[in-house]
């Protein structure tokens, strides 16, 4: 009979208590990265567009994305992306504001993190296409809840800003990921920058 019930460190049951402790190292890291999306978001609520078209924004909230999706992966930018539509849904908008935007959030980050998988495009053009995701995602719901498709005509538009916007956020975020201290963000060794 063994009396050391405990799993030690080089122990098959090991694994979970070791990516418990990863965990909790980022809990820190991935509540910055919230707490930035968040003043992106008030930020972006604060600038009038004089565009016209409803749903054109900048995306600022998207740079804080972008980083922690090449940062961590996809399970943290969704940690991050989801937790932020829906606080700044309670704090800045309304119940229709989370649901559109909780679909371009869902739909942008899966184009983007399948597109970053598979290594064959940079950054930037990761982010045009999340932006165009994104675009995309919250005019589908739209065109269900308002049950008139008419209004995606506005989809070429939308298409255009969200691949311009994007390419501006890619930009930004190359900028900032060329200069974080990764080491204190206690993210993953093993990350490669695109």
């Amino acid at each position: 009979m063994n009396r050391n019930m405990t799993p030690s460190a080089s122990s098959p049951d090991a694994p979970d208590h070791i990516s418990g402790q990863r965990f909790l190292k980022r809990v820190p890291y991935l509540g910055m990265a919230l707490a930035l999306a968040l003043i992106c978001s008030y930020v972006e609520a604060l600038i009038p567009l004089p565009i016209g078209i409803p749903g054109v924004k900048l995306g600022l909230t998207n740079i804080v994305v972008v980083i922690v999706l090449y940062l961590g992966d996809v399970r943290d930018g969704a940690c991050v992306s989801i937790a932020r539509v829906l606080l700044a849904g309670f704090f800045f908008g309304s119940l229709y504001s989370i649901l559109y935007s909780l679909a371009g959030a869902i739909l942008s980050l899966l184009v983007m993190a399948g597109l970053k998988r598979t290594g064959q495009l940079h950054l930037i053009s990761v982010s045009a296409a999340g932006g165009v995701a994104h675009n995309v995602g919250q005019f589908l719901v739209a065109a269900l809840v308002v049950e008139n498709y008419r209004i995606l005509y506005y989809l070429p538009v939308l298409f255009l800003v969200g691949m311009l916007t994007g390419v501006l956020i890619g930009i930004v975020a190359c900028a900032v990921l060329r200069r974080l201290p990764r080491e204190l963000l206690g993210l993953t060794a093993g990350h490669k920058e695109e």
